[in-house]
């Protein structure tokens, strides 16, 4: 008879291979975000630009159907609108309702619509700038972008799944 060293090779084997699985797991989440390439030349001013449009974001989720868009959160470096624009074969087009938020970060909004959305129906929640006049003027306050050219917006859906709570 042997004697029993109390854990087995099976259960060593076991062992080793959760301990590789959750070193792949913190690679995969937590790894590359510390090491960032230094800056140098024409570049300063591209992370500068990358850094501003990502701190103006619109946080919300799809909306019950009706004359109110209701926003999780936005967030601006400069004063600025919340333009909700509906679709038009793939792309924004007529503008439905605006709302005027200051820098930083502004917790809950409302926007009421000149127009109601429809079940169904495709919304743009677009960032445009303030020319500080505190009114909107679509020709004036052009639409932020970011540091790749894009326009900063969030696409929502209009749906009666969202809930009763969400009621425009």
């Amino acid at each position: 008879m042997q004697p029993s060293s109390g854990i087995k090779t099976w259960q060593w084997v076991v062992t080793i291979i959760v301990i590789i699985i959750l070193i792949i797991i913190g690679v995969l989440v937590f790894g590359g975000k510390g090491s960032q390439a230094p800056v140098t030349g024409d570049e300063s001013m591209a992370t500068t630009t990358a850094d501003q449009s990502a701190a103006n974001r619109i946080v919300m989720s799809d909306q019950y159907p009706g004359n109110v868009v209701y926003l999780s959160s936005v967030q601006l470096t400069k004063p600025g609108w919340v333009v909700i624009h509906k679709d038009n074969k793939g792309q924004p087009g007529d503008i439905i309702g605006s709302a005027h938020f200051d820098a930083g970060i502004n917790a809950g909004g409302k926007i009421t619509l000149s127009g109601s959305t429809v079940e169904g129906g495709t919304y743009y929640a677009m960032i445009h700038s303030d020319d500080g006049d505190g009114i909107f003027n679509a020709a004036k306050d052009l639409p932020l972008k970011d540091a790749r050219g894009n326009i900063i917006m969030h696409v929502f859906h209009a749906s009666a799944s969202v809930g009763a709570g969400l009621k425009g």
